[in-house]
């Protein structure tokens, strides 16, 4: 995968064609290349001399106008979305008005035509398969397009996934939590054996969900809240006068049949955990929501915080947010919506995601 990326990357071909920084060469190389196709054809030496660049300006800035409604209009709209068969109707329609349209245009010119020339007029299919044939070219370089995107979001996704992944199990599953929480189970075995055995039962659930289904490219939901679930009562266990609240409205069958990246919201509950905590003891909280609505995931995350002792805004712009925030970007591009607010005791976290 590594070798495949750097083919992508160090390839000018390749950036030539998707970089936004080669955007103007592209379609100055497009339009001079298309202008040289037309200028090399015989058909508008059929005319007198005085009239050759009228007619070719008009068959030029036709097909051209017909190119570009397919690379933007057409192909994005109908052919990306799956809609091939109305793609190709509105194709063969669009190449039937324009060359009606172009024939309409020339036949103010039938007068200046070349005697010797007079039958030589080309069958409307075989002009309606010619202009087809160029602007399929432009579907072409779009799917090229589209594809190359793709294949490089894939492989910047699996790497940045891959990183998450591997610093979650660093922070998340470290000696130090380690240490804590079997200290408290040492503490607890002693004091209440019952309160110990539930603490050992989380901390299980909590491992393995981090040890394999972590490395899967999709979990069910459910599996996701259990995992934040045992994470907040591990930390309650610690913090005293600390309060956790996972709520969710949406019915449990369409939660059990909901799948999601791993660890998409692990980011978000750390912050709230760490960053809940009052030095005066006063008491503090996590409240987690998780509700689907209209095939999207609305997931709000709030904890509380001391008006008297603010979080600095850097704490929501640091490394770990900057990951979760590309992740998003990558998994979902401009389908999602992450907002961050701070009101006077609590921050508040709210994402929608497709589902």
């Amino acid at each position: 995968m590594k070798f495949y990326s750097n083919d992508l990357k160090n390839n000018f071909m390749i950036d030539f064609l998707v970089e936004d920084r080669f955007r103007l060469m592209r379609h100055l190389s497009f339009i001079i290349f298309f202008f040289i196709l037309l200028y090399f054809a015989q058909f508008w030496r059929f005319y007198l001399a005085s009239v050759h660049y009228y007619i070719l300006a008009t068959v030029y800035i036709s097909l051209l106008t017909m190119a570009y409604i397919n690379m933007y209009v057409l192909v994005p709209r109908f052919f990306f979305r799956t809609y091939y068969i109305l793609y190709f109707v509105l194709l063969i329609a669009m190449g039937i008005l324009g060359l009606n349209i172009i024939s309409y245009i020339m036949s103010y010119f039938n007068d200046f035509k070349i005697d010797e020339y007079n039958d030589k007029r080309g069958g409307l299919y075989e002009g309606v398969l010619m202009c087809i044939s160029i602007i399929l070219v432009t579907t072409t370089v779009k799917l090229l397009q589209k594809w190359i995107k793709d294949s490089m979001r894939i492989v910047e996704l699996n790497s940045l996934t891959l990183n998450m992944e591997l610093n979650a199990l660093r922070n998340q599953i470290n000696p130090h939590f380690l240490f804590n929480m079997l200290n408290n189970v040492k503490a607890l075995i002693r004091t209440d054996p019952e309160k110990a055995t539930v603490v050992i039962m989380k901390l299980s659930e909590f491992l393995r969900y981090q040890l394999y289904e972590n490395n899967e490219e999709k979990t069910i939901l459910t599996s996701e809240i259990d995992f934040l679930s045992n994470f907040l009562n591990l930390e309650k266990i610690r913090r005293e006068d600390f309060h956790v609240y996972i709520n969710s409205t949406t019915d449990k069958r369409i939660l059990n049949s909901t799948f999601i990246p791993p660890n998409l919201f692990t980011t978000f509950v750390e912050n709230a955990v760490k960053h809940s905590v009052d030095i005066t003891g006063k008491e503090s909280y996590v409240k987690v929501n998780i509700e689907i609505k209209d095939k999207s995931l609305h997931f709000e995350c709030r904890n509380s915080q001391n008006s008297d002792f603010p979080v600095p805004e850097t704490v929501y712009s640091g490394l770990g947010l900057a990951n979760i925030k590309r992740r998003l970007e990558l998994l979902y591009k401009d389908t999602f919506m992450l907002e961050i607010n701070s009101t006077k005791n609590e921050y508040i976290v709210h994402l929608i995601i497709p589902v």
